[in-house]
């Protein structure tokens, strides 16, 4: 009889414990402040900072990690200077021929044509018009010229800045002169003076 009375006890004990779990509350927390910290929403005032804001500007002259800023102003003047002063930091073993075509064919041979002759697919359409030849005779183009017009575009020409890194805008300038060359566009700025 005492066995049989443990064994209700139990069964009771146990369909308690069965019947008082739901799924659709959580589970109870024993440590509540480690699952439910308090937290800043982005843009509400919040008395951590002198303005009463918790979103803060960066502080004046930080740079972004990885981000390398770019000396010449987006004016004539500093394309005048750029065209004149600006060199590709890279050396003949960085320089990558094929990826420079990869990259040109991407963002530049749809206006540019594959071959730089001012003949893409949106010219030959007539979706843009006076996309001229890089071996134009007014057109002396230089590194310093060509990287300064993909940083920050040109007349119709917008930025590439943000599609290609630094590294891979150098490879597109590079490539960009080779086909100038090949195009017999070989005058530079000092054979015209």
């Amino acid at each position: 009889m005492k066995s049989l009375f443990k064994i209700t006890i139990l069964i009771v004990v146990l369909v308690s414990v069965a019947s008082c779990k739901k799924d659709t509350r959580p589970n109870y927390q024993f440590m509540p402040n480690m699952y439910e910290p308090v937290g800043y929403e982005t843009y509400s005032e919040s008395n951590a900072f002198k303005n009463g804001y918790e979103a803060q500007l960066p502080a004046e002259g930080s740079i972004p990690r990885g981000f390398k800023p770019f000396d010449f102003d987006n004016t004539n003047e500093g394309y005048e200077l750029a065209k004149s002063t600006l060199t590709s930091p890279l050396d003949s073993t960085q320089i990558d021929t094929e990826r420079g075509k990869i990259l040109y064919d991407i963002y530049c041979g749809i206006c540019h044509g594959n071959k730089g002759d001012g003949q893409g697919n949106l010219v030959k359409r007539e979706k843009i018009l006076g996309v001229p030849s890089y071996d134009d005779a007014g057109r002396m183009l230089t590194v310093g010229s060509i990287y300064h017009t993909i940083y920050y575009g040109k007349n119709a020409m917008g930025s590439y800045a943000n599609q290609l890194n630094e590294e891979e805008r150098w490879q597109v300038v590079d490539y960009v002169l080779k086909l100038k060359s090949e195009l017999g566009g070989n005058k530079t700025v000092k054979d015209s003076i």
